[in-house]
């Protein structure tokens, strides 16, 4: 193992970054100094709070100054995510964190989700660059003159589902000043990011709070047959990373990773320089191959970068487990134990079964063991590890990265950091809405007592015959490719009398006419959650917003009184877990499967994407006096045809209500 260097040194001496620059993730401090070691031309993580791998160790302030001023001196740029959904009352925090960040840290970039970042970070005097972050679902080419003229960030991450085709129109629609930023290699989440409800509906732990517990990755049921028909395996572009560096627009290749050790960050970042920088040498491309066969993550696909030839996420009879398969535990009614198939260093750490077992264990090796040798297995919380369960080698401490991070870390500057300045949100003046309630029941078909459908041809016929004026919701993602039919249908609407659309993006305005002679309202899968996204919304030419249904009662009853808009909220009906492009090969449509803790669910396919609902419905009719006295003046139901089949189950909807956000 060698220290990989910089390729373009008189780049990185002038301040000018390389493109595409390699940027690595580090969850850790020795995870940071392994992307150095390998080479990185840009780091990103996260802090303790707001950061949407909250079970990464993620950094103190201390330890992120030091580890910034080492990666400033080197070149390195460094970018902080703050990337969750703001509560109402996080503002000031998250404000008072930007300004300690500015004046301690000075990183070059802040990531972000929340609409209300853009205003915190101008309020705490914080010059760095924003990055839109992927959560924030940036879909379609045309959202993307929006995202600049009314956010003024300086890069956009893009969905990892998105074809080099795709990726190749989203760059030809970027105005001056903005760049993109694609992942070529690490996790993939089976919902579109920004999408996901799946870990907070079933036990309050937010995606967008950087808080999942993955039940994606968990054996699920239907007809007798059991499978992770969600867990997907890692991206991995790894060769056809050439296709993407004629893309000029994307400024950097990103590897995701926040969660793994310095061993994934090492081989992972290193492998990509190579072809970024080596593409062409044969040999060098078999180095990279052979760095990324080894950096002890999932096996990887290219999904659907290659348009004419995508590949599922999940592939049938992977178990997508993270980590490489060193054997299965061994022995009789005495001691477990296990023979590797390769040599096991002392430091390295190994998984007993797959994630989603319960009884699954890491266990850290403390002295070699020889290929073909024995290392004897504890027992796990006081049981026997299951005979024949794999065990994989999950991170790996070998001697060479371990020198590389001791001398790095050698070189560490000593850092004193003050405590937090005083910082208090300047936030938008509230506006007082004495409108009547209003209610809307929104449906896939034109049913009697709708007052609105997801926009689509069938519903527009169907308006068109009976004189309806009816609401018309655009769905939570638009793909490229889709806007002209979507236009189209836009135009339909408003020529057969649309009372108003709901819109599922904020960047969904870009489809619309600045003046539109009906009211257009942000709708709930945008996730505006406090004041100053709000604020953010009314900019870009909303005229209410249906708050983010995930807010616990206290904030949900809150915030009316501190909008700059008319509020509305969902107030039942099917909430979906999560909306996905992939459709799972084990698990048919519209048809129930169950989950290993007895939860039954369904998929539906709507369009270009795939939904996937709880048999039970979201449900807050018993509150609906306090949210109308808080301030709410829209009410919505939205309505999901049941499959045959399937049945609701008597359950309480009330989400987050009770349990408050987390």
């Amino acid at each position: 193992m060698t220290t990989q260097t910089p390729s373009t040194g008189a780049a990185l001496s002038s301040g000018r970054p390389p493109v595409p620059e390699i940027l690595a993730p580090a969850g850790s401090r020795d995870s940071f100094l392994a992307a150095l070691a390998a080479g990185a031309d840009a780091i990103y993580c996260g802090l303790k709070n707001y950061s949407a791998r909250m079970a990464a160790e993620n950094f103190t302030f201390e330890d992120l100054a030091a580890l910034a001023g080492l990666a400033h001196c080197r070149g390195v740029r460094v970018y902080v995510t703050l990337n969750v959904m703001l509560k109402p009352d996080e503002l000031d925090d998250t404000g008072r964190l930007i300004r300690r960040l500015a004046r301690q840290v000075a990183p070059d970039g802040i990531i972000f989700q929340d609409l209300a970042v853009v205003a915190l970070a101008r309020q705490a005097g914080f010059d760095g660059e924003l990055h839109l972050s992927t959560l924030a679902n940036v879909s379609f080419p045309e959202a993307l003159a929006l995202v600049r003229s009314s956010l003024q960030v300086d890069r956009v991450v893009i969905p990892r589902e998105l074809s080099i085709d795709e990726i190749r129109a989203m760059a030809a629609a970027c105005p001056a000043g903005l760049r993109l930023e694609a992942f070529i290699h690490g996790a993939l989440c089976y919902a579109v990011s920004g999408r996901c409800y799946w870990s907070s509906f079933l036990g309050g732990r937010s995606g967008l709070r950087g808080r999942c517990v993955q039940p994606c990755r968990r054996r699920y049921e239907q007809d007798g047959g059991k499978a992770r028909a969600f867990s997907c395996q890692d991206l991995s572009l790894d060769v056809l990373v050439k296709v993407l560096k004629t893309v000029d627009q994307v400024a950097a290749w990103k590897i995701e990773g926040r969660k793994k050790g310095p061993h994934y960050v090492y081989y992972t970042t290193a492998a990509y320089r190579l072809l970024r920088d080596a593409g062409h040498d044969p040999q060098a491309k078999r180095d990279a191959l052979s760095l990324l066969s080894r950096a002890l993550g999932r096996p990887g696909t290219h999904y659907r970068f290659l348009p004419q030839r995508p590949q599922h996420p999940v592939a049938e009879g992977e178990a997508g487990a993270s980590g490489l398969l060193v054997g299965r535990v061994r022995g009789g009614t005495g001691s477990a134990y296990l023979t590797p198939r390769e040599a096991l260093l002392a430091g390295d750490m190994v998984r007993i079964g797959y994630e989603d077992d319960p009884w699954h264990a890491v266990v850290r090796i403390g002295k070699a063991v020889p290929k073909g040798g024995r290392f004897h297995l504890k027992p796990v919380r006081g049981k026997r590890p299951p005979k024949d369960a794999p065990v994989f080698l999950i991170d790996r401490r070998e001697p060479a990265l371990a020198e590389m991070i001791r001398k790095l870390q050698s070189e560490l500057p000593a850092v004193a950091v003050a405590a937090g300045p005083v910082f208090k949100a300047g936030l938008p003046k509230p506006h007082r809405f004495d409108a009547p309630v209003k209610r809307q029941r929104i449906g896939r078909e034109l049913k009697a007592g709708n007052d609105g459908c997801w926009l689509d041809e069938i519903c527009l016929e169907a308006a068109a015959r009976r004189r309806r004026r009816l609401w018309w919701w655009l769905p939570p993602v638009i793909w490229p490719g889709e806007t002209p039919r979507l236009t189209e249908q836009i135009q339909k609407a408003v020529a057969v009398g649309a009372a108003g659309f709901v819109l599922n993006a904020p960047w969904q305005r870009a489809l619309f006419p600045d003046r539109l002679k009906v009211p257009v309202w942000a709708g709930p899968f945008c996730n505006l959650a406090n004041p100053l996204a709000l604020a953010a919304a009314r900019r870009m030419g909303f005229d209410g917003v249906i708050v983010s249904p995930e807010l616990g009662g206290d904030a949900l009853l809150g915030l009316p009184k501190r909008s700059p808009l008319p509020l509305g909220v969902v107030l039942g009906g099917n909430w979906p877990l999560c909306v996905a492009r992939t459709v799972p090969a084990a698990i048919a449509p519209e048809k129930p499967f169950q989950s290993p803790r007895g939860e039954t669910a369904w998929g539906v396919v709507h369009g270009a994407n795939f939904w996937l609902y709880p048999n039970w419905i979201l449900d807050l009719k018993g509150h609906e006096k306090d949210l109308i006295k808080a301030g709410y003046r829209l009410l919505v139901r939205l309505e999901e045809t049941m499959p045959a089949g399937v049945s609701l189950k008597e359950r309480p909807g009330f989400w987050n209500w009770d349990l408050g956000l987390r």
